[in-house]
């Protein structure tokens, strides 16, 4: 009996914390392009913005009056793929590659990115090795957990709704 009160004792106190630390902590939104709507409110309120640099093989770079607007926004900016196909890291990215997504943004926001997540948060371990060869920060699926993670699109099972009461 003590040991069920015990287990029950530490899995109530991570709830807990995992909680405080949601409610606590940063706020991102996933998805962000000017080819997917996303509402203004989203974008103010998060604290990291994860762009897509070439969704539906549209650059960025293309759109100066986006990029200028995202660059006022002060907000810090990670690269959410390439073209964000669904397991686009999933295979073998060579470097060429992901160093033209990284073009793309800096030509976008005159800097390259300094963290990395993929879509989906699916990566092989090749596609791994060459991101952090990059000098990327490789985010994942931790940094999920412990942040509200947002979407531009909405279109996920888990709703932009039920996270931001969670």
């Amino acid at each position: 009996m003590k040991k069920g009160l015990i287990i029950l004792w530490v899995v109530l106190s991570l709830i807990l914390i995992l909680f405080s630390l949601r409610l606590t902590g940063r706020v991102e939104l996933d998805d962000v392009t000017p080819e997917i709507p996303c509402e203004n409110e989203l974008i103010e309120k998060s604290d990291v913005l994860w762009i897509i640099p070439n969704f539906e093989n549209k650059s960025i770079a293309e759109n100066k009056t986006w990029c200028q607007k995202i660059l006022s926004l002060n907000k810090t900016l990670g690269m959410h793929g390439i073209e964000h196909n669904y397991m686009e890291f999933s295979k073998e990215i060579t470097t060429e590659e992901l160093q033209r997504g990284r073009e793309i943004f800096k030509e976008c926001f005159e800097d390259y990115p300094l963290m990395f997540k993929p879509p989906q948060l699916a990566i092989s371990s090749e596609s791994k090795k060459v991101v952090k060869e990059s000098g990327m920060k490789l985010m994942r699926g931790g940094n999920q957990l412990i942040h509200k993670v947002y979407h531009c699109n909405d279109s996920d099972i888990i709703k932009n709704s039920f996270i931001y009461f969670f």
